[in-house]
């Protein structure tokens, strides 16, 4: 899964209420990179269709990358950031579980922006579900 290095990220996302909620299960932490597998459950579900709702998709891709630009802080569980920028690109609905990659595309001082797919299993094949991209304020050594 991950080093020691990311243990407390791990804790994080495990006992935070919003993310405890949505059962995130994680799959990799490593520098720069995560792997999110959020289970399907009928309460992400749009009314009508009954697939994912695209605000719980955009939930996972901010989640995701918030933590991909956590791993690049030397104090990963301290780090502070905040999302600037959020765009979401729906490919196809989701029925099933859907797997979150995010991967950090530049960590600076105080800029990060990390870009994020999500698939899901769809006619026997992964397919993507959506992309999205990200832009966040990064506090090193200041605070918000």
């Amino acid at each position: 899964m991950s080093t020691q290095r990311y243990a407390a990220l791990e804790r994080d996302l495990r006992e935070h209420g919003l993310f405890a909620w949505l059962d995130l299960d994680i799959e990799t932490v490593e520098e720069g990179r995560v792997v999110f597998t959020l289970p399907f459950d009928e309460k992400f579900a749009n009314v009508a269709s009954g697939t994912v709702h695209g605000g719980i998709t955009a939930t996972v891709i901010d989640t995701a990358s918030g933590f991909a630009l956590r791993t690049t802080f030397d104090e990963p569980d301290g780090a502070m950031l905040t999302t600037t920028d959020l765009n979401v690109r729906y490919v196809r609905p989701a029925k099933q579980a859907v797997r979150v990659e995010a991967e950090v595309v530049r960590a600076g001082k105080t800029m990060g922006v990390t870009e994020s797919t999500v698939t899901t299993e769809y006619e026997g094949e992964e397919k993507v579900v959506a992309t999205g991209g990200t832009t966040y304020r990064l506090f090193r050594g200041d605070t918000p």
